[in-house]
């Protein structure tokens, strides 16, 4: 049996080896209870995925005629505790087929910063991920190269303390190990704002036709992945706010999630238009102060956010507009959780119908 201290000493170069230098920068997992850190963990939970919710997740993508060759140019992804979330995650990304991904992440923890307005980037050249540190693509400075420099702030401790990105790395890495990413936090901002940064993203993008001297395309080169969990909806254990819209019982949860699915048919689905995108945030902002919800869906800033950044790099493109699929939805209650606890995992928060979350998964292409 080996030594602890061998255990470690291979560990340690293992990650050298992998990384390619010593003084590689690794941005290391914040969450280790609701996401995968290890490979047997990660490879466990697809086994139970398919064992127990297969069917389920069989019966989703034929419903919406979601085939295995399919390549996503955008999808939008929960972050939830895998235990909840469940068959939601590789119904989503497995059609992720590009090598490199732009992660459009949720900023919780912006207003700690004081940072709002502008992209957030990292410096980080690996996140580790369950079966390795994942490669940051060269893709991140020829973005920021091609930005206005007010647009965005490099900002690591913000990338650290955010959990909305790395729930998602397990499952990309799982379908293809050598995955590359960028990730990008949306922060608080107005539609206007929105549209402007959006608008700076999308020409750099555009600009990369000639990225490492090749048509660099969406869709084939590179994907986009905005993450976003959908309403969080209760009367109990959400910081003193009360979130029961339409009350906190049965009948309040499914006025909530016929709720969720007019937002969904009426902003996310069919061709892919700015006029949508704001529509969603007529959806979930006040109208008279973008910081404060009107529907507590998590993504309020990361999905409207990616739909202009889409839109606007296929009208650049002089594209047909990308449609979106519904893959699936599902709530924090509505299904069976996937047993996780001997796998040294567990649950973030409690779900119950006075405490729940919804779950969106579609794909535009």
């Amino acid at each position: 049996m080996k030594s602890i201290a061998n255990i470690i000493a291979t560990g340690f170069i293992m990650i050298i080896l992998m990384s390619g230098s010593p003084s590689a920068r690794i941005r290391k997992p914040v969450d280790p209870v609701g996401f995968a850190t290890r490979s047997w963990q990660m490879d466990s939970i697809m086994k139970r995925i398919e064992r127990l919710q297969g069917m389920k997740m069989n019966e989703a993508l034929d419903q919406g005629n979601i085939q295995k060759f399919m390549s996503w140019k955008m999808a939008i992804s929960p972050h939830d505790d895998y235990t909840y979330v469940g068959w939601l995650y590789p119904a989503v990304l497995r059609n992720v087929k590009t090598g490199t991904v732009i992660l459009l992440g949720v900023a919780h923890k912006a207003k700690k910063f004081n940072i709002e307005n502008r992209m957030v980037f990292d410096s980080y050249d690996y996140w580790q991920g369950p079966y390795g540190p994942a490669k940051v693509s060269s893709l991140r400075e020829a973005i920021m190269n091609k930005l206005p420099r007010s647009s965005y702030i490099v900002h690591d401790s913000l990338q650290m303390v955010e959990h909305s990105v790395e729930a998602i790395i397990p499952f990309l890495q799982y379908y293809n190990k050598k995955i590359e990413i960028v990730s990008i936090l949306i922060p608080a901002m107005s539609y206007s704002t929105m549209k402007s940064l959006s608008s700076n993203l999308a020409d750099a993008l555009f600009s990369l036709s000639q990225f490492n001297d090749r048509d660099y395309q969406i869709g084939r080169d590179y994907s986009i992945i905005v993450s976003s969990d959908a309403v969080h909806y209760g009367c109990e254990d959400w910081g003193g706010s009360d979130y029961a819209f339409y009350g906190c019982d049965t009948a309040g949860y499914y006025k909530a999630v016929d709720h969720e699915f007019e937002i969904m048919r009426n902003c996310l689905l069919g061709q892919v238009t700015e006029m949508k995108a704001e529509s969603f945030t007529r959806y979930t902002l006040q109208d008279t102060n973008y910081h404060s919800y009107k529907w507590t869906w998590c993504g309020r800033y990361s999905v409207p956010f990616g739909m202009l950044t889409l839109a606007q790099l296929e009208n650049s493109m002089h594209s047909m507009s990308s449609s979106g699929t519904l893959i699936g939805y599902s709530t924090s209650i509505s299904i069976k959780p996937i047993p996780v606890s001997d796998l040294k995992m567990g649950t973030t928060a409690k779900a119950t119908i006075k405490h729940w979350v919804g779950y969106p998964g579609i794909g535009y292409r």
